[in-house]
């Protein structure tokens, strides 16, 4: 596993709200409708921005609410980083887009 993933594995990464239009508004459409979210890992160089499938049934919106921008959203999704199938964990305050998160490797890489 190189050490991308390595880093971004350490739970309680710092994370953000990515993409081309880091918003509340987006975030909802993407998690509830696209299926398809930014998360942005600042801490490194230049950030990672990626791109992940959500897990509708790992992801747990229930304590977002999005209409006033409070709560938080628990979203979970898959994505290929550098030929590695990892899973990202984040856990997003919808007042601030921002919270904690990290990477899980999947398959014959978790081991």
């Amino acid at each position: 596993m190189n050490d991308l993933i390595q880093r971004l594995s350490v739970e309680n990464q710092s994370v953000l709200v990515g993409g081309p239009d880091p918003s509340l508004d987006e975030l909802q459409k993407r998690a509830t409708e696209i299926g398809y979210v930014f998360i942005k890992f600042p801490d490194t160089t230049g950030g990672t921005d990626l791109g992940v499938r959500v897990d509708k049934a790992a992801t747990d919106l229930r304590n977002a609410d999005f209409t006033t921008g409070r709560g938080s959203a628990h979203i979970e999704g898959t994505l290929t980083l550098d030929y590695v199938q990892v899973r990202c964990v984040a856990d997003i305050d919808l007042a601030s887009l921002s919270g904690t998160g990290h990477l899980k490797p999947e398959g014959a890489q978790a081991a």
